[in-house]
């Protein structure tokens, strides 16, 4: 099976979460096992029959409840850009979805490559600057970034669900157009938790759309920024753009749509090619035999650097959130702070 064939049918399912289809429903009975067995562990760790780590500084998590691409990725690097010019020395853990490094916890670095890295993890290690360790076991990262760098408080990626590594502070990162689709658990629906869970955390970020009227959300947008071209590493607005508007659009993110949708509301169109997320490409993955210009997420560049071509150009995306969340998010991790000096 093709990776084309693999994202095809992944995005169908969610497709099927996402609209009306009725379908998903026979799978309703492992949707009911499946939420058995995560409220169960989640108790074990409330009653401290599982141990969870405490780490000696604030932590904040950065996840969701949903499956598929929320806009996760952008938060955390706007989160440590935040917290970097607040004076604190943030450092992120993450799991590394999809890499090969020789070891774990293994500390990622700008100059890393994305085989074993994993795409996400040097992205955000790339655009915020900060020390990032990768490890299935979130604990473990934490201790091991903890030992090898000066950080005074650690940000989580994609973290929500391990409650093995404890934690102060919980973002729950929201599609502001899907949101939850059917409201179903996996596999008949795609909430890892149930929304009742959305009660329990700190803030929730609402990616596009519009928020809720509740204190406890916000809302965020991703603003496309500059083409970067990956083999010259020039950099072209939307406006000067010198190509014919008709492209080749590649995307192996979790909500390839959205990319789609984002290049066709900057005025092109787009041939578009969805791959799995995480799909780690090849040469030939992106041959499509014209001489038309090919565009990717931030995310697809970092594995395609190493034989990128003049025709191959990324769209980065800055992530805008209300000043209302920055605010709030200051007072609580200054309460943190003093409670942490007492």
């Amino acid at each position: 099976m093709t990776a084309q064939q693999t994202s095809a049918k992944q995005h169908r399912l969610a497709k099927a979460w996402y609209s009306k289809a009725l379908w998903p429903q026979l799978l309703l009975p492992l949707s009911l096992l499946y939420g058995l067995l995560i409220s169960l562990r989640a108790y074990c760790y409330r009653l401290g029959l599982i141990k969870s780590y405490r780490a000696p500084v604030p932590v904040i998590i950065v996840g969701n409840i949903a499956v598929g691409g929320t806009g996760k990725t952008p938060v955390v690097v706007a989160l440590a850009k935040y917290l970097k010019a607040q004076g604190y020395q943030p450092g992120i853990i993450s799991r590394g979805y999809g890499s090969q490094a020789p070891h774990y916890p293994y500390a990622v670095t700008e100059n890393s490559n994305a085989l074993e890295s994993g795409d996400e993890p040097l992205l955000i290690a790339r655009a915020s600057q900060c020390p990032l360790v990768i490890a299935a076991d979130r604990p473990a990262a934490a201790r091991y970034l903890l030992a090898q760098y000066h950080c005074d408080i650690i940000i989580a990626d994609d973290g929500l669900q391990h409650y093995a590594l404890q934690r102060d502070i919980e973002i729950v990162v929201v599609d502001g157009q899907r949101q939850f689709g059917n409201g179903w658990l996996l596999p008949a629906g795609p909430l890892r938790e149930p929304l009742s869970r959305l009660k329990q955390v700190d803030y929730q970020l609402y990616n596009g759309g519009s928020a809720p009227a509740s204190p406890h959300c916000y809302a965020m947008q991703l603003q496309p920024q500059a083409l970067v071209n990956l083999h010259t590493g020039a950099s072209l607005s939307t406006e000067q753009w010198p190509h014919k508007h008709t492209v080749h659009a590649v995307a192996g993110i979790g909500n390839p749509q959205r990319f789609f949708n984002s290049l066709k509301a900057l005025g092109f169109n787009t041939i578009s090619h969805s791959f799995a997320d995480h799909h780690h490409y090849s040469a030939s993955d992106l041959q499509f035999n014209d001489e038309l210009a090919i565009i990717m997420t931030e995310k697809d560049a970092v594995k395609v650097a190493s034989f990128a071509t003049e025709s191959m150009w990324y769209l980065p995306v800055s992530c805008e959130i209300t000043t209302k969340f920055y605010q709030r998010l200051a007072k609580q991790l200054a309460t943190l702070t003093a409670k942490q000096q007492q």
